[in-house]
């Protein structure tokens, strides 16, 4: 019994056991489920005694047959489970991840996306190669922001110690309670929701920031630390509010910056995906990582729009029409009327050149040139060129002598001798300069003038303090000296980082991290086209109208005359929008209240720069308000008077302009034009 005793507990010699061998897993699958029918087949033996005879029978029954001889007849034992199937009972009970780790197609999914990486990493470091050297004007703030910031904070300390210390005692008490707080769910191994209330932040949607330890005090402590660098930066005693303007923005850039959402490994929405797609979220993240900058010469600049969802003149920016008229500087559309009779004063749209004229007529449902053409205006637009080097003496005089050529071609195509006109953004403080110089012509020309959000007194410079002083201008002029323009990137990087959340951190997050295509949205889309500016404009509208405020003050000179806000004496009519921060509603306000016109409208628009405009009355999106024309008041008396209107403000600007419109005459038809809208001009691509 013991010699039998000991075979069954192995012996090297047994036939079944040296098979047992051959037949052992190789797989990480399989040995967990060789250790998991191992722990069944113990739990389910009655005794230790019963094992040796159970094997002795198995290894008989594995003895092959003699020729010959019958098959012995089942014992009526319970028959052994197969090996297999119990290998996969144990497998399905394993996590999903542990299961496909050792599958075959895992493996040769893990291999492929190892070396898309590797291709990937080698594109991305020689695209990193092309980028040109850094020009320090125009990548943050200079020295003197710095120096004035330190300044400050050691007057603080060598003054008001207690206050200072104060701050840190305040912030480190938070910091103890955080970790107190994440402590003391680990220990119980849950977290409860807090239940505070505050501002929602929709970075943090995700439930787990309130519910798991670790992304909860990852989120707690970055709360911590953000309102720790708002008090200290707030508590410092600046010279003045240029100084807090500018180090109140740098603060905001570097709050924003260091979110946990930016970072991979604090990202529950990224990690989340990223194991969901087994790592294929991350891949295509790099692929689109290496796309962008690859594009953008080596800048990491994050697409905001799929660039081969939209095609202008295919499926945005289709309104029929014909280019009438080419210069150097711009096209000149005239578009197809759609009613028997139109207005007999025509009507020239001057949109802005930082941008391209189609978001007038992004698709047919919100084209506020479609919308026009309707009401029974023969309209024109101007479809300015894209600049390359050539253009970089090309000056704001250059312009505004386009302005007149534009005028004197609409006037003869149509025999009028006078017309309203419309200038957007930029466009609209050109075309003030352009009305201010034919008064002092004695040109009478224009009939009415209307200005979507249109600054022309930059006394209060806003959210583009920081951009607008001397250090970051001066940037500015070195990258002009370089190339001869200021580049659409440059111009496209400051409007975003004036939204960072939305326009940056944002789109790369969903672009890098969560490996998402970018969307097929037509207003990103556009956002995107954007253009360079001439080098002698830039200076000229940064220094003269910007940083001097001369055509509000003192007086721009330009053409051989000196002009002032004062001498725009048109009948306008004036739109700006409630939570623009590209042109504060209030600033367009003042310049309105500056101007010369003894007929002036005022309307001011729910939204932003463009959703507030491109506001077609189908969508019954945004309302406007209406109010008083006396503006001798400031523009919070305006607002507290105006008459808040339902629905969008085209309707109670398409009567304005109709009472200024003329008698109806019959419909003039463009023709074919030198070629069909929209024109060459707006294909140009910045470089």
């Amino acid at each position: 019994m013991a010699s039998k005793s000991t075979r069954s507990r192995k012996d090297p010699s047994d036939p079944a056991d040296r098979k047992a061998k051959a037949r052992k897993p190789r797989s990480a699958t399989a040995k967990a489920a060789k250790v998991g029918t191992a722990a069944e087949a113990k739990a389910a033996a009655p005794s230790a005694k019963a094992a040796p005879r159970t094997r002795s029978r198995t290894a008989a029954a594995r003895k092959p047959v003699a020729a010959g001889q019958a098959a012995p007849q089942d014992r009526p034992e319970t028959p052994e489970v197969p090996a297999a199937t119990t290998a996969q009972d144990s497998a399905r009970k394993m996590p999903r991840g542990l299961r496909q780790a050792g599958s075959a197609p895992t493996a040769h999914k893990l291999a492929e996306n190892i070396e898309r990486i590797e291709l990937l990493s080698h594109r991305l470091m020689a695209a990193l190669a092309n980028r040109q050297p850094p020009n320090p004007g125009v990548e943050g703030p200079g020295p003197d922001l710095y120096l004035t910031a330190a300044g400050a904070m050691l007057k603080t300390m060598a003054e008001q110690p207690s206050r200072m210390i104060e701050h840190q005692v305040n912030y480190w008490a938070e910091t103890l309670k955080n970790y107190a707080r994440a402590q003391e769910a680990l220990v119980k191994g849950k977290l409860t929701a807090s239940g505070e209330e505050g501002p929602r932040d929709r970075r943090f949607a995700n439930p787990l920031w309130q519910t798991h330890p670790y992304f909860n005090l990852v989120m707690r402590q970055y709360q911590t630390n953000a309102e720790a660098l708002r008090s200290a930066a707030a508590a410092l005693e600046l010279p003045d509010q240029i100084a807090r303007r500018r180090l109140d923005w740098l603060t905001a850039q570097i709050i924003d910056m260091m979110a946990p959402t930016n970072f991979l490994a604090t990202n529950p929405d990224a990690l989340e995906k990223a194991i969901e797609t087994e790592g294929e979220s991350l891949v295509r993240g790099l692929e689109n990582l290496v796309r962008d900058v690859e594009t953008h010469g080596g800048e990491v600049i994050v697409s905001l729009a799929d660039s081969t969802a939209f095609s202008v003149g295919q499926n945005i920016g289709t309104a029929p029409g014909a280019v009438v008229h080419r210069t150097p500087l711009f096209e000149l559309i005239q578009y197809a009327p759609t009613t028997d009779q139109v207005h007999a004063t025509p009507l020239l749209i001057f949109p802005p050149w930082i941008n391209k004229f189609y978001i007038l007529d992004l698709k047919p449902e919100n084209s506020l040139i479609r919308w026009l053409v309707d009401q029974g205006h023969t309209l024109f637009v101007v479809s300015w060129k894209n600049p390359d080097a050539s253009m970089a003496e090309t000056g704001i005089e250059d312009y505004v002598a386009a302005y007149l050529e534009a005028m004197d071609k609409v006037r003869d195509l149509t025999d009028q001798k006078k017309l309203n006109v419309v200038g957007y953004c930029i466009a609209g403080t050109t075309l003030s300069l352009t009305l201010a110089l034919l008064r002092a012509r004695g040109d009478d020309r224009v009939n009415s003038a209307t200005f979507f959000t249109t600054l022309t007194d930059f006394s209060d410079q806003g959210e583009f303090t920081t951009f607008l002083q001397q250090d970051f201008v001066d940037g500015i002029a070195e990258e002009i000296a370089r190339h001869g323009l200021m580049r659409a990137r440059l111009m496209s990087r400051t409007m975003s980082f004036l939204r960072a959340n939305d326009l940056v951190w944002g789109p790369a997050i969903r672009s890098y991290m969560m490996g998402e295509a970018p969307p097929a949205f037509d207003l990103l889309f556009w956002n995107g086209d954007s253009t360079n500016l001439p080098g002698r404009m830039a200076m000229q509208y940064l220094r003269g109208l910007c940083q001097q405020n001369a055509f509000a003050g003192e007086g721009f000179d330009l053409m051989g005359h000196r002009l002032h806000l004062s001498d725009v004496s048109v009948p306008l009519c004036a739109i700006a929008c409630e939570t623009d921060h590209i042109a504060p509603w209030k600033d367009c306000w003042r310049g309105v209240a500056q101007m010369g016109s003894t007929d002036r409208t005022f309307i001011l628009s729910e939204s932003g720069h463009i959703a507030g405009i491109v506001n077609p009355p189908s969508k019954k999106k945004y309302g406007h308000y209406r109010g008083p024309s006396d503006f001798s008041g400031d523009h919070e008396t305006w607002r507290r008077d105006a008459i808040f209107h339902q629905g969008s403000w085209w309707p109670h600007w398409g009567d304005w302009l109709s009472e200024r419109a003329g008698k109806m005459v019959d419909a003039r038809d463009p023709g074919e034009g030198i070629e069909p809208a929209p024109g060459r001009y707006v294909h140009e691509r910045a470089n």
